[in-house]
C-alpha cells in the first residue's frame, strides 16, 4: 500500500504541474487509465486532502472539455484527409 500511496502523489503533482490528462498521465508513467484514476480518486486523498482536491479540479475541468477536444480531433482527421491523395 506505501507504494501505491507514494504514486498516487507523484501522479497527483504531475497532473496538477501540468494540467494532464489521466489518459496523458498514464502514458507518462506506464500504467493503465484505470489505476491512475483509482489513485487520484480513491488512494490519494488520504495522503494528501489538499492535492486530492486539486487533482479534483483538473480532472473535472478535462471531462467538462473532453468533447472540445474530440471535435477537434474529429476536424483535424478530415483537415488531413483532404490535404492526402486518395490511393
Amino acid at each position: 500500500m506505501i507504494e501505491s500511496a507514494g504514486r498516487a502523489a507523484a501522479l497527483g503533482e504531475y497532473i496538477v504541474k501540468h494540467k494532464a490528462t489521466v489518459r496523458a498521465a498514464a502514458a507518462r508513467f506506464g500504467i493503465s487509465k484505470s489505476t491512475v484514476h483509482k489513485d487520484v480518486t480513491e488512494r490519494l486523498a488520504p495522503v494528501s486532502p489538499a492535492l486530492a482536491g486539486e487533482v479534483r479540479r483538473i480532472l473535472d475541468l478535462n471531462k467538462a472539455e473532453r468533447h472540445i477536444r474530440g471535435g477537434l480531433a474529429t476536424r483535424e482527421k478530415y483537415r488531413h484527409q483532404r490535404e492526402e491523395p486518395a490511393g
